[in-house]
């Protein structure tokens, strides 16, 4: 039997190659041309997305910069289920305060990150975006009223744009709406109550890791820190001090699934009820 030559071969099998092949929609502003960019807006995807992750410590078991990597994954997806947006740079840098005893930490302040959230907004907004989600998926910055640098930002910068019909919004949905939402299903799981680098963030890590070393998986049989009791964590005097809140030792990467779907579904709900996709 005659043997084809190899690139014949290769020519074929991309012939009969499965759909799953095909060119993913560009929806990501830091791996697109400034054409695509352009070409993407003039095709209706005039919604940017701008995350902000963080770098802190998660305890003995997870790396310092899980929410930058979860995000940039995270953000992707949404856009994608969107339709009519970009999902724009993560910022990697949120409030918050290193520690020498847990060295892993570095934040901003909220004043630092009111302005650079502001300036990144207003340069989305000369790119040519008519609408502009700020969202978070670290608390620093999310607090209640004026602690509040997304919701601040978003309503000063809404009130300066909206006669010119540019609208920015903060989508708390994306941090609160879904970390509650998680909370019900740990609960009706019979699961351990859990908070910072606990089993969600540790099961959320080994879901979207792939290849890459996030969790420690030798740490794992010995994560658990201080419990969290009525949505509290309790230090008490034997805390171990490793910067666990809660139980991480049945983290499964299919938990981390259940908080990715209820994070993509909640923040796209939201989304569209301000800016309802193309029909």
């Amino acid at each position: 039997m005659r043997k084809l030559p190899l690139a014949a071969a290769m020519a074929i099998g991309l012939a009969f190659a499965p759909a799953a092949f095909a060119a993913e929609p560009l929806v990501e502003f830091d791996m697109m041309t400034w054409p695509e960019v352009k070409q993407a807006l003039a095709d209706g995807k005039t919604t940017a997305l701008i995350y902000t992750g963080g770098i802190e410590q998660r305890g003995p078991q997870v790396v310092n910069g899980l929410h930058n990597f979860i995000v940039k994954k995270l953000v992707k997806e949404i856009a994608l289920k969107l339709g009519n947006a970009i999902a724009m740079p993560v910022l990697g840098f949120t409030p918050n305060n290193a520690s020498p005893d847990l060295p892993g930490t570095i934040g901003l302040t909220n004043d630092i990150l009111g302005v650079v959230l502001e300036r990144i907004a207003e340069q989305t907004i000369a790119n040519g975006f008519k609408n502009v989600v700020l969202a978070g998926d670290h608390g620093g910055g999310q607090g209640a009223g004026a602690d509040n640098v997304y919701a601040a930002v978003a309503k000063k910068l809404d009130d300066k744009y909206a006669a010119k019909g540019v609208h920015v919004y903060y989508c708390d949905a994306c941090y609160k709406g879904a970390h509650d939402a998680y909370d019900q299903y740990l609960i009706k799981q019979g699961l351990p109550a859990s908070s910072h680098a606990g089993l969600a963030d540790t099961s959320e890590a080994l879901y979207w890791q792939g290849n890459e070393n996030w969790v420690r998986k030798d740490k794992l049989a010995t994560a658990v820190g201080d419990p969290v009791v009525d949505g509290k964590v309790v230090v008490g005097p034997n805390s171990p001090k490793n910067g666990i809140a809660g139980d991480a030792r049945g983290s499964k990467p299919e938990y981390g699934k259940v908080r990715e779907d209820m994070k993509i579904d909640i923040a796209v709900k939201q989304i569209q009820s301000w800016i309802p996709p193309k029909k």
